[in-house]
């Protein structure tokens, strides 16, 4: 035979000597799945912690004082964060508003709410890249803040 015949045994070979990554391209195989970007669950944390404060307003306005300005915080959030999670993925569609809660909610509530949001916001923040790091930072700290003040 004149040209060089590709066996089994040589393609296999040849592909042990690539990376694993190069490798599963050639085989016509994505690395696996995407992670989803973990800004996502907090921008949703977002929203919802804002429309149950929003709802604990509209349930008791004596608390509207202690509670627009968090309502206000975290609908800030949703956007900056929605805003970045876009700069990344231009095409992911607009996040629907949450959901209104199923009861009427109050100051403790709110406050469970927002200590969670800022728990997770710290976690998620251990794990990014440099240049997300801050937003997140700032979003944690927020809702830890807004946290102490409800207490």
């Amino acid at each position: 035979m004149a040209g060089a015949v590709l066996s089994r045994r040589r393609v296999l070979a040849g592909l042990l000597l690539l990376p694993p990554a190069v490798a599963g391209c050639a085989l016509g195989r994505a690395a696996g799945p995407a992670e989803p970007d973990p800004l996502i669950a907090l921008a949703d944390a977002a929203r919802a912690d804002a429309a149950l404060a929003a709802a604990a307003v509209a349930a008791d306005p004596n608390l509207a004082a202690a509670l627009q300005p968090l309502v206000e915080a975290r609908t800030q959030h949703a956007a900056a964060l929605d805003a970045e999670i876009a700069r990344l993925n231009p095409q992911r569609p607009t996040p629907a508003p949450a959901p209104p809660p199923s009861s009427r909610p109050g100051r403790p509530e709110v406050q469970r709410a927002v200590l969670a949001s800022g728990r997770a916001a710290a976690d998620v923040a251990l794990g990014l890249p440099p240049e997300r790091v801050g937003l997140v930072a700032s979003v944690a700290v927020c809702c830890n803040t807004y946290a102490e003040v409800l207490t």
